[in-house]
């Protein structure tokens, strides 16, 4: 399999294996004009398998969104054809918008215009909480 470097951009790498489309999802990437690769079922020496995300272009990479989907991505940061930067995105203490209180009574359900807005209760177990309700999610 070949598939071309990137000039500048990012590697996503280090995403649990079949995640990769959820990903690709929820940063928006079918909106963009440039090249994406996703390399599903990679070998990984730590995991065993991997999902990896060439993105040739450089954007705004919502690193809170990513560590919410999948806390043990890293971002490689590559510009002129060489890795300048990695990033270990760390678990956002707050995410807003991303997914929906699932409640029937919270005011949310109601309220429609109202944020979605969940708060981290336990890093450990990847636990947030509706910020109106206190719903457990995830």
């Amino acid at each position: 399999m070949n598939i071309d470097s990137i000039q500048n951009g990012y590697v996503i790498d280090h995403i649990r294996a079949g995640h990769a489309m959820e990903i690709y999802k929820y940063l928006g990437l079918d909106d963009l004009d440039c090249s994406v690769a996703i390399i599903r079922n990679a070998k990984s020496q730590k995991n065993g398998k991997k999902d990896i995300i060439k993105i040739d272009q450089e954007m705004n990479l919502d690193l809170d969104l990513l560590a919410y989907i999948d806390p043990g991505v890293t971002v490689n940061v590559i510009r002129d054809g060489r890795l300048v930067e990695k990033r270990k995105p760390e678990m956002p203490k707050r995410i807003v918008n991303v997914m929906k209180c699932k409640n029937p009574r919270c005011i949310t359900q109601v309220e429609q215009e109202l944020d979605q807005i969940f708060v981290l209760t336990d890093r450990e177990q990847q636990v947030y909480r509706c910020y109106y309700c206190e719903a457990q999610s995830r």
